[in-house]
């Protein structure tokens, strides 16, 4: 169990990097896809990483 909690983890912390990415794209003047594509990118990543950091908290509580 704590081989997958820790795969979870590993998984959710490269998916807030991730949306760290697109947030900063965000910024950025001119960029391609257009602005409202990179914030459901970014909503989707940020949403998946939280659902697998919970899965992981709870993995590592219940084992």
């Amino acid at each position: 169990m704590k081989t997958a909690a820790l795969t979870f983890l590993i998984l959710s912390v490269i998916m807030l990097f991730g949306t760290l990415k697109y947030l900063v794209e965000l910024k950025r003047p001119g960029v391609y896809p257009p602005k409202q594509v990179i914030k459901k990118r970014a909503a989707g990543l940020a949403g998946f990483a939280c659902i697998c950091l919970l899965v992981a908290l709870m993995l590592s509580y219940f084992s």
